[in-house]
């Protein structure tokens, strides 16, 4: 394990008490449902901005790249999370693999893509209320104002109510992706995956008009169809056993989302045309009113129901920056009042702070696609460091009690981590302003750990005590 030069404090038993989540909460069927509404968004909207960058058949080399790069993370994830179960979650693998430094890195890293995806997905929530004509709302700041006061409110709530609400919404989503299937099928043909005039790009084609470059691009947008999923052990502490939950848990939802993607990626475009959807921000409604009609019932059922997957999303991503920001704040890595919680024993300040930062990003921008990638840029950083984080973890630390163990070892993991600073260099292909802006913020981040946070740990934390038992047995032996 790196050395580690931070200094620790033992905190009293009033400041854990005031930091302490609800547990028995979730069950692994919840927790598939939670992996699940976390990116079931992605099938609604967003993916089929990678269209406009790379084609058809650059998005599917994207999408099933990004495919085995997230397989084989989840099942690294699986494994850790039966492990170092802790609301920290990726933080807490890495801390445990990565030191202080490793740690905290990844959590700020996760940080950034989940405080930002709300942020796009309430964008996407807009586009499809402008769809339906609902009260002459447009998409706006109102919309996004009215998405964070009620699903953040919910929250603040309490969590075993959240996460069964966010299983019913996610499954009137899966309902509307079976309905869309349906209306779709019978208006497939492949010739309208190809209908995007090529370029005099190198390597452009039919295939790839936008050539090899475009391709490289769209893995943001591959990425889109799956991004999240690494947050379903951030419950881990409110899960009634996560050693058997986990690993259950993450692996079917993984499995749902891949089916899911696949059939998306080929019936809309394949059925509306690939150009049509390179720019739609309701693209699933849209596809069936390119074929159906503009007054299809089918469409109207599917915007009404995209709108509920893209809210689940929204919804269950809140949850994730809590429990992230929580755990950083807990440890002291970040502001320690970021981490109080309240009666009900959910983390009113983590909900509320990144909450008000994506609605301002969101009304500053009203653009999903920028956010898109700003999000990804974090979600790439973070997995490079959580693959790293399950090898270091096999080879230095072999007799760790697993009660999962990762198919391949760190074969599988290290496939995962070669495609993950291939997807960091992607971002910067898509729009290396807004990339770089978002590795400038994450370096002040790390600086903040570096002069600050560093000298301020709470050694009695959850996440510091998993680490502080492996230096306690490193010193023993």
């Amino acid at each position: 394990m790196p050395h580690d030069k931070s200094r620790s404090f033992l905190a009293d038993s009033s400041y854990m008490a005031h930091r302490r989540l609800k547990t028995g909460a979730a069950g692994w069927i919840l927790l598939a449902g939670l992996g699940v509404s976390y990116v079931i968004s992605g099938d609604f909207a967003g993916w089929n901005l990678g269209l406009a960058e790379g084609g058809w058949g650059g998005l599917l080399i994207a999408f099933v790249l990004m495919g085995l790069m997230y397989t084989c993370m989840v099942f690294g994830l699986a494994e850790m999370s039966s492990s170092l179960p802790t609301a920290g979650a990726g933080y807490g693998f890495a801390r445990r693999a990565l030191g202080p430094l490793g740690g905290y890195a990844t959590g700020v890293a996760v940080l950034i893509e989940y405080a930002v995806a709300p942020a796009a997905i309430a964008t996407f929530i807009g586009g499809y209320i402008e769809a339906l004509g609902l009260f002459g709302m447009t998409n706006s700041w109102p919309v996004y104002l009215a998405a964070y006061v009620v699903f953040v409110g919910i929250h603040l709530y309490g969590v075993g109510e959240a996460l069964r609400l966010m299983f019913g919404i996610t499954a009137i989503a899966v309902l509307a992706l079976v309905v869309t299937v349906i209306a779709l099928v019978p208006h497939f043909d492949a010739a309208n995956l190809f209908d995007i005039v090529p370029n005099d790009a190198v390597g452009a084609s039919a295939f790839l008009p936008m050539g090899y470059a475009g391709a490289m691009a769209a893995l943001v947008y591959g990425i889109w169809f799956f991004l999240a999923i690494e947050g379903v052990p951030l419950a881990a502490e409110e899960t009634t056993d996560p050693k058997r939950d986990m690993p259950r848990g993450i692996i079917v939802a993984m499995l749902i989302l891949l089916v899911t993607g696949a059939l998306m990626l080929v019936l809309v475009p394949g059925a509306a045309g690939a150009e049509s959807m390179s720019t739609s921000d309701n693209p699933l409604p849209e596809a069936i009113r390119a074929v159906a009609g503009p007054d299809s019932v089918m469409a109207s059922i599917v915007n009404y129901a995209g709108l509920a997957g893209l809210i689940a999303s929204f919804f269950s991503i809140i949850y994730a920056y809590s429990r992230q920001l929580f755990a950083l704040s807990r440890a002291g890595y970040l502001p320690r009042w970021l981490s109080l919680t309240g009666k009900r024993r959910t983390p009113w300040v983590a909900l509320i702070v990144p909450g008000t930062i994506g609605f301002v990003l969101a009304a500053a921008t009203g653009d999903g696609g920028l956010l898109i990638n700003i999000a990804v840029f974090g979600a790439t950083v973070s997995y490079v460091l959580l693959n790293l984080s399950h090898i270091v973890l096999r080879l230095r630390e072999p007799d760790l009690p697993r009660a999962y163990r990762t198919p391949g070892g760190v074969v599988t993991t290290g496939v995962a981590l070669v495609l993950a600073v291939v997807a960091v260099i992607a971002t910067f292909l898509v729009d290396v302003f807004a990339a770089s802006i978002t590795a400038a913020v994450f370096l002040a981040f790390l600086a903040y750990f570096w002069f600050y946070s560093r000298h301020r740990v709470v050694a009695n934390a959850p996440e510091e005590e998993f680490a502080r038992v492996k230096d306690a047995d490193s010193t023993l032996n």
